[in-house]
Parts: C-alpha cells; structure tokens; sequence
C-alpha cells in the first residue's frame, strides 16, 4: 500500500505543475539558466523518512537559504552573546538586499538579509579564508547528511555582479561589525550561496533543525540544541523578507527561501519541508513553493499558531489495584486488606509525545486525585518521549507527592532513553531518583508492598500447611500427618527450581519461607511472570489434576525453604481418609475461579 502522505504530496505536485507564474531570477547570469519548469516537494520526518516527489534529485544552488544554516554555524562557534553583538534579530520589512543597518552601532538588524549573512558568515571559525570556507562548506553538509559541493560557474558569477553586496561589506567593516578583510568574508558568502543542493537535501536540513539540531539520517549533530531555537525564531520572523507577516499568517512555519527556488519550512519536532521550484514572485520567493506550503498547512493543519492537540489527550484510562491487583498470592487475611486498600494504588495511562501542555494536564489529574491515593503508577507504555521542561515539571511534582506520603512510580520505560533520559537529566541535586518498573505487575506489587508496610496485616515471615488455601478445612490430624510426611527442602535467591515443559514428577511444593516466582516462556526468549508466591502459597498442584508436564518455571525470588509432597502420597492417604481428596479438589476448584475471575478483571480493567 502507497503511503498516505506520499499520496497527498504526488496530488499536490499534479495539480500545481501546470503553475508557470513568475520568472527566474535574472540579477545573477547563472540562474537565468536554469530549467524553469524544475519542480520538486519532499518532506523528511524527524526519524529520517523521506517522502519525495518530482525533481526532488535535480542540484540547484542554495542560495539565501544558506543563511539560516551559516546563522546556526556562527552560534557554534562563536556563542550567541557575541553574535548579537554584531547581528540582531529583528525584522527588517524589508527585501532581502536592503542595506538595514542599527542606526546607533551599524549592526544588521538580523542574519537573513545580506547584511546580517554577510556578518554571520565572517563570524564563522576559520584563521583563514580556507579554512572559514571549509567549516562552512563541511556544517551545512552536515545538516545535509552528505557533501555538498560548489557551483564553481554560479560562485563567479554571484562574485562578478555582486557590486552591491561589496558596498553592504565595506559598511560592515566601517562599523566594525566585519572583522579583517571584509572582501574574504564576502567571497565566502558569494561560495556558500552557490553550493549545489537538492530538494532532498534541503528537507533534510530542515528535518534536522526539527530534530533538535541532529541529522535524522546519519544521526550526527549538526548544531547544539540550545542554538535551534534561536534560529527558527529568527527564521519565522525574517527567514522570509518583507513576505514574513503574510507567511506567518498563510502558513506559519519557520521558513527561508532562496532565488534559486528553493524553500524550507520546519515543524519542530516534527518534520522538515522543502519545495523546488525556480520561478519566483516579486519577492524572490518561489511562486510555486509558496502555494505547495499553503496548502500543506492548511490540509495537516501544520500552522504552529494553529490549535494543537487537546492537552487532555496526554492522559487516557485512570484505573485502580482494585480493579487490575498484582499476581502475587497472598495469605487469605493480607488478600482481605489488600481488596480493601487496594483503590489507593491508581494507574495513569499516558500517551504520545509529552510537553508542558500535556504534562499540565496530568499533574492536574493526580493532585486532584492525591488526597485519596496512596501510589501513583505511571504507565509510559503509550508514551513517544517527553520534553526536558515536561520531565521537570513531573520530578518536581513527585518530589511534592512524596512529601505528603504518596508515592510516584514509572512503569515500562526499560530501554527508552526518550523517556528515561529527560527524567534524570531533569533530576536535581535532593533529588534521590525515580523508581521504574518493567512492566505494571511489578510496580503495583511494590505498591502493594508499600501499602501493606502501613498496616498491621504484615506478609508472615513464615507458614505451616495449616495457613495454605489449598488445605483449608482438612481435620487437624490429617494436617498433622501431612507436616510428617513433608519433605523440607532449601533454595538460595535466583535458583529455578521448576523449569516449564519438564516432565512432572508428581511432587507439589509449599512455600513454608521466602518468595518465589511463577514465569512462562516467551518466544523471544524472555520471560513473563504470571505470579509471586509468598509463605502460604503452593505451586506445582496441577498434578493433582493428571498434568504430567509443568507449565511454567518457578524461581526463587528470596532464600526460600519448600515443604514437598507427593502425589502418591497424597493418594495413599486418601483412599485412607476420603475427606483428603474432596477438600484438595474443592479448594483447588475455589483458587482457580479465583484467578479466573483476576485475570477477567485485569482484562476488563485493561480494555
């Protein structure tokens, strides 16, 4: 199946071809060349895919649009206290080769007119003009993901009619903004607007100013990220001349444009644009790229001023231990409390890529809630990442439920680095950590552990078969010489004692001391733990139903001490005292209903 979006973008592409409105830029000999009918649309995600239609593997020079990628190269270099000491960030209103100059110091009003591509461009690291000219070249195929070369003939042609940039230049060195010589800097500026380019590698660059300042597709960081958001602030409200306002308006996305065609647009977080069509309006925009990113904004909705996502959609299912407990098997009384007590224990479900918005809203949710919980589990099963700012502002209200008795635990974050990252980077100094589990069943058994501390229905250290459901309501001397019979047997913390699909040898295990737990093998290899069983507890019982092979493996989770009994034991005494067999099967056909109807509970609650 065709995807979707290459699909809108192939309808876009058919019904704009037949556009010829506008003409090539004829200031520069070179570009007069160029096939005017060149028409491209390629869109990159944040995680590298491309979606690519028309001439979107045709080179054409970049242009101005080299401006915002030199900016962000500046900023690297040289930090952004001391660029904006020499190029502001304001909107000049004006056509890209105006002369906009701070009346008082002479500095560009900002890095995407000529004036302010020219200062940035000298601002670039280099001792030399070469080696100025090679971190330029090598940052913006950084951003590329691949060299980009230079259009020797374009780059002659920029540097043999550009009289008016080498006014803009000698100004700049007047008011100290240039420093050396300003001729050097230009040349630079004249070479990195002749690089060969195309749409392709414009969407890329894009995509990685979306991604935080690294390259989706080679994975290698182009920019820091705390310079990306300078740059497409400055890219919303200058990358486009005097068209910024009418933009901002009809398409509202960070953008630049060059008069080779070419046009970026960026949705941060998301994805970057770019449209390759060289006839340009009045403005020197691209006739047909303003149209394709129109209507792109309008049909996905791409306007970032646009409404985004309900915030509330961050936070799905809310439900209790009540209804979804752990698979431990506890004694009958702590079983009781635990019912009881259990609608403390509250999961929250989270979804998609969480920021402030959506953080908001669920901190919102669990303060309303906190007055009757006890534990919070945060189930990030659904969740894509979260912003740095979001993860604060969840720490932060974990380290406040914590001061007021409640506690806040994640669960399935293992391995997600998009998740777990943010949380500790956002961790402070008082701040011990947070506490995640693999998957729920282990974090509503801690819950529940946390609980039961508070109470006086502890988990006994210790039990006799006396304790067990499974021989509840057997006569005390046929307890007794059940304990006689018992086999006791010892296993250190992490040993398996049962392994699934062994052949049965009819023994059935009680749990006298320790904890152990029940699994069942996955296809990948792993395990899924279907129960943990405290004193009390017994496992291996299936053999008094003629199960000849074990169905799951059993590990001692603690030092645990067993009581073994046999199954031909257990029928030599019951053709002795029938009561053995009728209460056994009675309390046996009680536990499994009981787990039946836990597992149609967790189904339910988990719909």
């Amino acid at each position: 199946m065709q995807s979707p979006i290459l699909a809108a973008l192939e309808r876009l592409h058919a019904q704009l071809a037949d556009e010829r409105g506008g003409a090539l830029a004829s200031y520069i000999p070179e570009l007069s060349k160029v096939d005017p009918d060149g028409f491209a649309i390629c869109l990159v995600t944040a995680d590298g895919v491309a979606y690519s239609v028309g001439d979107a593997q045709q080179a054409f020079t970049i242009q101005s649009i080299s401006k915002a990628f030199v900016y962000a190269t500046a900023l690297a270099d040289r930090g952004a206290e001391f660029v904006s000491q020499k190029v502001g960030v304001e909107p000049s209103g004006d056509a890209f080769n105006s002369i906009s100059l701070h009346p008082q110091t002479g500095a560009p009003l900002n890095p995407m007119i000529n004036a302010g591509a020219i200062a940035t461009t000298s601002l670039v690291n280099g001792t030399t003009v070469e080696a100025q000219w090679a971190r330029i070249q090598g940052a913006l195929s950084a951003f590329a993901g691949r060299d980009l070369p230079l259009d020797d003939q374009v780059y002659r042609s920029e540097s043999e009619t550009g009289y008016r940039n080498r006014g803009i230049a000698w100004m700049l060195k007047n008011f100290g903004i240039v420093e050396g010589d300003p001729m050097a800097s230009l040349e630079n500026y004249f070479r990195q607007c002749s690089l060969l380019v195309t749409c392709q590698d414009l969407a890329c660059m894009a995509a990685t100013l979306a991604n935080g300042g690294v390259n989706p597709v080679t994975q290698e960081r182009a920019v820091p990220p705390e310079y990306v958001e300078r740059v497409l602030s400055v890219m919303a409200t200058c990358g486009m001349y005097d068209f910024a306002g009418s933009w901002l308006t009809d398409v509202g996305m960070p953008a630049k444009s060059g008069v080779g065609g070419g046009i970026v647009a960026v949705l941060p977080g998301r994805f970057g644009i770019a449209v390759y069509s060289p006839r340009l309006d009045a403005k020197g925009n691209s006739v047909r790229g303003i149209e394709v990113c129109k209507r792109l904004s309008r049909d996905f909705n791409l306007n970032v001023f646009s409404r985004t996502n309900d915030p509330r959609m961050a936070l799905g299912r809310i439900y209790t231990a009540a209804d979804a407990p752990s698979r431990r098997q506890p004694t009958p009384s702590v079983r009781a409390h635990l019912q009881q007590q259990a609608h403390r224990i509250k999961y929250l479900c989270l979804h998609g890529f969480l920021a402030v918005d959506g953080m908001e809203h669920v901190i919102r949710e669990m303060l309303a809630l906190a007055p009757e919980t006890h534990s919070f589990i945060l189930d990030m099963h659904r969740v894509d990442g979260l912003t740095d700012s979001a993860a604060r502002l969840l720490n932060q209200t974990r380290l406040g439920l914590a001061q007021d008795g409640v506690a806040v635990v994640f669960s399935r974050i293992h391995q997600r680095p998009q998740i777990s990252g943010p949380l500790r980077k956002s961790a402070g100094r008082e701040d011990h950590g947070f506490l995640s589990f693999e998957d729920n069943d282990l974090a509503v058994e801690w819950c529940e552990h946390r609980l039961m501390a508070e109470s006086d229905h502890q988990v006994p250290a210790s039990a006799t078969l006396a304790d067990g459901p499974l021989f509840q309501g057997l006569p005390a001397p046929l307890l007794a010489e059940l304990e006689a019979v018992a086999r006791c047997v010892e296993h250190p913390a992490g040993t398996q004692i049962l392994h699934s699909g062994q052949a049965s040898d009819g023994q059935i295990f009680f749990v006298e001391a320790g904890q152990v737990s029940v699994l069942v093998p996955l296809d990948d290899g792993a395990h899924q733990r279907i129960s943990t069983l405290s004193p009390g507890m017994v496992f291996g019982e299936m053999v008094l139903l003629g199960q000849t092979t074990r169905s799951a493996s059993v590990f001692a989770d603690t030092a645990v001490r067993l009581r073994v009994l046999g199954a031909e034991q257990l029928q030599v005494i019951g053709a002795r005292e029938p009561v053995l067999n009728i209460v056994l099967l009675e309390n046996l056909a009680r536990d499994m209903a009981q787990k039946l109807r836990g597992s149609t509970q967790w189904i339910a609650a988990l719909a």
